[in-house]
């Protein structure tokens, strides 16, 4: 629509004067009734503003209280109270002011001796032993004339302690009878070594003619 033709309309013109025209009547109302004057004088009360403050937070709760350790207690010295002086009467004698002690001596330690092994025991019967002297017995006559060319004799001698003999004892003879009476006087004037001690001796003694 054309701009100068919208200016020209007659309508809009009448809206807009006939809104004046009501607002002047309702002043002029208002005037008349004293609408106007409690319009004012509620302007004119006093204005009560509320002050609005801020919500702080709570404090923070105090530390926990620390613990104060209590050092131990200590038990009060004992206060040292010298003895009464002592009135010392003098001698004649040097006094000795000063005592060395002597360092302590190390107890000798007495070793115990070794344990000596006791000697072997000596065997009842020695064999093998040989006379330092001897004189060999004599063939029987009895032996020669029975034909026994040949014989066997074990015999034992108890030896004293200068190592005379002084027992014969025949323990075995082959032939028989034969020649234990020639082995025991023949022993009897042997001599064996001197132990010092009693001792027997076995041994054996043998037989045969000559061809």
């Amino acid at each position: 629509m054309d701009y100068a033709r919208q200016q020209r309309d007659p309508t809009r013109h009448a809206i807009g004067i006939g809104f004046v025209v009501l607002l002047h009547v309702f002043v002029i109302y208002a005037l008349v009734t004293g609408l106007a004057r409690k319009a004012v004088e509620v302007i004119k009360k006093p204005l009560t503003a509320t002050i609005i403050e801020e919500l702080k937070a709570p404090p923070p709760p105090p530390p926990p209280p620390k613990k104060i350790v209590e050092a131990p207690k200590q038990k009060p010295l004992e206060t040292y109270v010298p003895p009464p002086d002592v009135p010392v009467v003098s001698n004649t004698a040097p006094v000795i002011t000063a005592v060395t002690a002597a360092p302590p001596t190390e107890p000798h330690v007495i070793a115990a001796p070794a344990p000596v092994a006791p000697p072997a025991p000596k065997p009842a019967i020695r064999r093998g032993i040989k006379p330092i002297s001897q004189e060999p017995p004599e063939y029987p006559r009895a032996a020669l004339k029975d034909n026994v060319f040949k014989g066997t004799v074990v015999y034992q001698a108890s030896i004293d302690e200068r190592g005379n003999v002084t027992d014969v004892r025949i323990v075995s003879a082959d032939p028989p009878r034969y020649f234990d009476k020639a082995v025991i006087v023949a022993v009897r004037m042997w001599k064996f070594t001197a132990e010092g001690e009693k001792y027997v001796v076995e041994g054996e003694i043998g037989f045969k003619v000559a061809d």
